[in-house]
């Protein structure tokens, strides 16, 4: 414990916590209002003519409140999972950019608990991310709910499922963050790297699976993309199965063992690497 202390005290002093904090917070809003004006249109609007029946249908289940509610709560999730990302990647990495990593495992030459009050510390701040987020998407939801004439959808399960697994999402995010800038120890270079792997790699890999599924005529190819771990925490949030998506947990099950690999991974390396 007195080592994840001393981890939140080296995030407490430094401008790294605040800053994705206020990064978070800006998409946050701009994200809730997409989704409160697509959800405006869904709830709102007869499904248009002319579609496949795989569209139609999927069309409908987006149209169903609980799916809407869901989707609301757990807005800001995409990028605010890209700030947590990067805090867990400063966690460790500015250990080695100020050269302060070997003075700590001077300090505590066991190296795995190191690593670990890393880990832990990072899943905190995670979990410290998602409960801002839900404090101002739970008020505004249940606002924007009551304009439309619904009630706040709290007493379903699949929509408080859906908050709860978005607290799972940050905090294995944190963990995978940890993870991560073990691989690539250069602050600069980690950070560059996630961003570019975690939007244009999103999106990239969205559009291979489809395309390659489309030219092979194998829909279990396009399946493959939810596991990507951003995908798959979108996945995970989900309030209600939409055709041809896998269910919710699967997105769990591999956003959990990307982190399990990941912290297991940087846990080895850190014990072993020389640091000097």
């Amino acid at each position: 414990m007195n080592l994840v202390r001393s981890e939140f005290l080296k995030i407490r002093t430094t401008n790294a916590w605040w800053l994705f904090g206020l990064g978070a917070f800006v998409m946050l809003a701009l994200t809730f209002l997409v989704n409160a004006v697509g959800a405006h249109f869904s709830l709102n609007e007869p499904t248009p003519e002319g579609m496949t029946p795989q569209d139609t249908a999927t069309f409908e289940a987006t149209r169903d409140v609980v799916y809407q509610a869901a989707n609301l709560y757990t807005s800001g999730q995409f990028f605010g999972l890209l700030f947590v990302l990067l805090l867990g990647i400063v966690v460790i990495t500015s250990e080695f950019q100020h050269q302060t990593v070997t003075t700590t495992f001077l300090t505590t030459p066991h190296r795995t608990a190191v690593i670990l009050a890393k880990l832990v510390a990072a899943a905190l701040a995670g979990a410290g991310f998602w409960l801002v987020t839900t404090a101002l998407n739970v008020p505004a939801t249940i606002i924007f709910l009551n304009t439309q004439d619904l009630s706040s959808q709290l007493g379903e399960w699949a929509v408080i499922r859906s908050i709860l697994l978005n607290l799972l999402a940050y905090v294995l995010w944190g963990i995978l963050g940890v993870g991560f800038g073990v691989l690539i120890r250069s602050q600069i270079g980690a950070t560059v790297t996630a961003v570019a792997l975690y939007l244009l790699g999103t999106a990239a890999g969205a559009i291979f699976f489809t395309l390659f599924a489309t030219w092979l005529d194998a829909d279990w190819i396009q399946d493959l993309q939810y596991g990507l771990p951003s995908i798959a925490s979108g996945l995970m949030v989900s309030g209600t199965n939409l055709p041809g998506q896998p269910v919710f947990w699967v997105g769990a099950v591999i956003l959990v063992a990307w982190a399990a690999i990941t912290g297991t991974i940087g846990t080895l390396i850190t014990r072993t690497r020389d640091v000097s």
